[in-house]
């Protein structure tokens, strides 16, 4: 998985997502060259419901059905 910067431009590359404990291990590299190992605790997953509407999640999950751009 790919999250691009709003030019476009390659910003971090996800390689895998894997559960380590209680918490969620984001493994890839930013910018194409720094590899890096986030931390996603329990506390930051409930977190994403305060700081999306409803709208937007509804968004989030229908694009699993959309195509590329």
């Amino acid at each position: 998985m790919k999250l691009y910067a709003k030019d476009n431009s390659d910003l971090m590359e996800v390689s895998r997502i894997y559960p380590e404990g209680n918490n969620l291990i984001v493994e890839g590299t930013i910018m194409g060259a720094m590899p890096i190992r986030a931390v996603v605790k329990p506390s930051e997953v409930r977190r994403v419901f305060s700081v999306m509407s409803l709208k937007t999640l509804f968004f989030a999950a229908t694009m699993l059905f959309r195509g590329t751009r």
